[in-house]
């Protein structure tokens, strides 16, 4: 069985080669002559028949016989040739090695990107439904198809339609594809899968709709709800059918009436009959609590005119020899449907007080409502893409950002439930979970996908991270706007940017609105960050550069002058300088090599300090050195330790022990070069024992950074004077709108401050509130 299937696959590999290189000199040829018509069908189908011919579609059916009928779908509704021809490249690309590649090189890139874009959305699809029938199973007796669908529905419409947006082509040929999915089910007898069907149904025909293709649209929602609710479908179809003759007969006699006296007013006039659809009867029976008797297109007739005059000509004629039911009289002419139809729609009574619809359309009106905005874009983005054909560059745009208004719209209807056949969908869980997004275009029609509430910023940082940072203004179709206007489906925004700047500060502050999306927001903190992390360093840089200049050793490599204060490389140093983290003596301790005192010497007045008994009494400060009493100490003032901080001692010269906390810069900086001379220290405890009014207080100093606004300083104050701290020292620093503060405090504890800097965070514009 391997055998055989590795030899058929062998064939078709060899087949596709071949064919390749035909068709790749089949596409050189036309492009120095014009093709006939069904030149590129013929070609596309020979290019394929070898791959799809002995395979299945996953529901069963013959995988060529399926491209064959969805071309044929396409060429009734009016598709261009291209696409009919790009079907069967799309149904090919799943049996090639590298689809794109080859397609694009038989045929040109606009096919292998339709083919792959489609495939790609097809499996989306697929692996969701497949999703949604594992999660049913599992849960053993799920409520219905169509609180299911929810589940399955939040993502995939999504993807649908970021692939629609960046070719339009894949909405017709994924229509075309479903409606012959739905066709082969209906006549093999079948059973459809629940969920396929309710995505016909509450996915698919609604996005035909939005689209007007009514064509499509009928046929998908008689053909799905056949399969969701077959008995209330068997039920209404005998309806129609036990008077069918007896209608027929009526209708045909009051056609041609009709026509005949339309026509003796001088109105070229042509009165059809119009199909009855039985979901939408359902629909109007449900709506409406209607019986079946009282439903008025069961008789329904369609009269094309030539012009617009001559439709309300028409429909004064009919009003004045028929009896209107005026709360049914829609003129949809003066004010079209927002998917573009346009029509009068009236229902009369007759002489015995039988209901009829009657529409009255132009002929174009006509092809629009048959065919819908489809059949105007396919050949225009065929013209703007190469394949041929007059059309202008902005007759093609036009024609795009028409369809995906309509695209966003459908994607809407199914969010806020305006659809009624999906208003299960729309209840449910996928409702609530699409409504938190919206579409809107950039200048050359592409879709950007956003957060409910988003603002043009936050639509230029998802268009590029540059582009946010240098927006300084928007135009919402076509007029200014301010940056932070709350954005709507559909709208199609241009961001006004300069060549230099960032941006404003203003931005993070939540009340005034400027963005909502985490993403941006975190972009525009990012680039904060890095021009406070830049200044920090040329700060830090410009005191490094003094002190070598002072000490007379400009000539010294900077890096190696980190690496000998324990830094990996010259910008870590001015980094940790810049931020006052490391005192500059350290660094002209090591400009200033000295004698190095004898090991023995140092160990020896070391290990004699060490030896001394140990009381009960502090150093300076409260800090014991151990097993020392009465030994000078001072508190580092690089970083200012303050109980119960860890804690280390230095052996200075002449100064006693230097206490600095364990984690400090500069100290990790004097071990590396001097570590025989750090101690251990611990804090000790006051006399009187525990924290009382004698009890010594450390001066601290803590960092803050806040958006800069009148009475900044004093709200930070009035935190410190509640909390009874003490403020000593104080420096402030205001550059772009960002206020740095510094101020020295005397706490007994830390553990105290650092509620009181939660305290001084919390306040507003405060970004952030630390020690240092």
């Amino acid at each position: 069985m391997k055998s055989q299937t590795a030899e058929r696959a062998a064939e078709r590999a060899e087949s596709a080669a071949a064919l390749i290189t035909v068709a790749t000199d089949a596409a050189a040829a036309s492009a120095s002559t014009p093709s006939p018509a069904g030149a590129a069908i013929a070609r596309a189908r020979a290019f394929a028949e070898p791959l799809l011919a002995g395979e299945t579609l996953e529901t069963g059916e013959n995988t060529l016989a399926h491209a064959d009928a969805v071309a044929s779908i396409l060429r009734t509704i009016g598709g261009a040739e291209t696409m009919q021809a790009a079907t069967y490249l799309v149904y090919a690309s799943a049996y090639l090695n590298k689809p794109r590649e080859v397609i694009a090189q038989a045929f040109g890139e606009s096919y292998a990107a339709l083919a792959v874009e489609t495939t790609q959305l097809v499996l989306v699809q697929r692996q969701a439904r497949a999703k949604a029938q594992r999660e049913l199973l599992e849960k053993s007796g799920a409520e219905g198809t169509v609180m299911d669908l929810g589940a399955v529905q939040i993502e995939n419409v999504r993807k649908m339609l970021l692939a629609f947006s960046r070719d339009l082509r894949v909405v017709l040929l994924r229509l075309a594809s479903r409606l012959q999915t739905l066709r082969w089910f209906a006549a093999s007898k079948r059973p459809l899968p629940p969920g396929l069907a309710a995505e016909s149904l509450h996915v698919f025909a609604p996005l035909a709709n939005r689209l007007g293709i009514w064509e499509i649209k009928w046929e998908m929602e008689d053909l799905a709800f056949r399969f969701l609710e077959p008995d209330t479908y068997k039920h209404i179809a005998r309806l129609l059918d036990e008077k069918r003759i007896e209608r027929e007969a009526y209708m045909a006699q009051l056609r041609d009436g009709i026509e005949r006296e339309l026509r003796a007013q001088g109105m070229e006039a042509q009165v059809q009959g119009r199909p009855k659809h039985i979901y939408s009867i359902i629909r109007k029976m449900r709506g409406k609590s209607l019986d079946f008797d009282r439903i008025y297109d069961v008789r329904a007739l369609r009269v094309v005119v030539p012009d617009v005059p001559a439709c309300y000509a028409a429909l004064s004629w009919v009003h004045s020899h028929y009896t209107p039911v005026v709360e049914e009289f829609d003129d949809y002419i003066a004010r079209p449907k927002p998917n573009g139809y346009q029509s009068l729609h009236t229902v009369v009574r007759d002489a015995e007080g039988r209901a009829i619809e009657i529409q009255i359309r132009t002929q174009a009106m006509h092809e629009h409502a048959e065919l819908g905005v489809a059949a105007h874009w396919a050949y225009k983005e065929a013209g703007a893409k190469g394949y041929g054909g007059g059309v202008t560059a902005d007759s093609a745009y036009d024609a795009k950002i028409a369809v995906l208004r309509q695209l966003l719209a459908w994607e809407q209807d199914l969010s806020s439930g305006k659809d009624e056949g999906a208003a299960g969908l729309a209840r449910g869980e996928a409702g609530a979970v699409l409504d938190d997004r919206i579409y809107v275009l950039t200048p050359q029609a592409t879709i950007v996908d956003l957060p409910q509430g988003a603002t043009p910023v936050d639509f230029a940082y998802s268009v590029h991270t540059d582009l946010g940072h240098h927006c300084r203004g928007a135009r919402v179709d076509g007029a200014m706007v301010p940056l932070n206007t709350s954005l709507k489906n559909g709208q199609t925004v241009e961001i006004v940017a300069v060549k230099e700047g960032g941006p404003s500060r203003d931005w993070l502050n939540p009340e005034l609105g400027y963005m909502v999306s985490p993403r941006a927001r975190a972009k525009v903190r990012a680039w904060f960050n890095a021009q406070a992390a830049q200044e920090t360093i040329a700060r830090g840089r410009e005191a490094v550069e003094k002190i070598l200049q002072r000490e007379g050793k400009t000539a010294i490599k900077l890096d190696d002058l980190a690496a000998q204060l324990g830094f990996t490389n010259a910008q870590a140093l001015f980094e940790v300088v810049g931020k006052d983290e490391l005192s500059l003596r350290s660094i002209e301790a090591v400009l200033r090599p000295t004698d190095p005192v004898p090991a023995v010497e140092a160990d020896d007045a070391v290990q004699s300090m060490l030896r001394r008994p140990r009381s009960e009494g502090t150093g300076k400060g409260g800090v014991l050195v151990v097993g020392v009493d009465s030994l000078l100490t001072q508190l580092a003032k690089c970083c200012k330790p303050a109980p119960p901080d860890a804690i280390r001692g230095f052996v200075t010269r002449g100064k006693g022990v230097s206490v600095h906390r364990a984690d400090c810069a500069s100290l990790q900086a004097l071990i590396s070069t001097h570590g025989e001379r750090v101690i251990d220290v611990e804090w000790g405890l006051p006399k009187s024992g525990g924290e009382g009014k004698h009890s010594p207080v450390y001066p601290v100093d803590v960092h803050i950074e806040a958006a800069d606004r009148q009475g900044l300083l004093r709200d930070v104050s009035e935190v410190f004077v509640k909390e009874k701290i003490n403020v000593i020292g104080a420096q402030t620093q205001t550059v772009q709108g960002v206020a740095r503060m510094t101020l020295t405090v005397e706490v007994a504890s830390t553990g105290r401050l650092a509620k009181v800097l939660a305290t001084v965070a919390a306040l507003p514009g405060v970004w952030k509130a630390k020690r240092r």
